[in-house]
């Protein structure tokens, strides 16, 4: 059930936060004189690597979904396989992301 719920509200949480990072990269790149409140979101670590965190932990539940749909049946083994393959996966991309910004 929490997979479910995690699910969904990542899903829409990415989203929202992706269409925030187009609206202000709208706001950077069509204006001459750009807004200091979408260069500062634009900008914002933080909502970067919740982004980060939040796609990896999403396509990861989705494959783990994926492999139930096609009749996988050890869902407890999945779930800690998939939570420690997502949490690898989202470090090194939080490692990156802040070793090149």
């Amino acid at each position: 059930m929490f997979i479910w719920l995690f699910h969904r509200i990542s899903g829409v949480s990415l989203i929202i936060l992706i269409g925030i990072k187009i609206f202000t990269s709208y706001f950077l790149f069509t204006k001459d004189k750009k807004p200091d409140w979408a260069l500062s979101l634009h900008r914002h670590p933080v909502l970067d690597v919740f982004i980060i965190i939040l796609f990896t932990f999403h396509s990861i539940y989705g494959l783990r979904t994926i492999a139930i749909d096609l009749g996988y049946r050890k869902e407890k083994q999945l779930f800690l396989v998939s939570n420690i393959v997502a949490s690898f996966i989202a470090v090194a991309l939080i490692y990156l992301y802040s070793r090149f910004s």
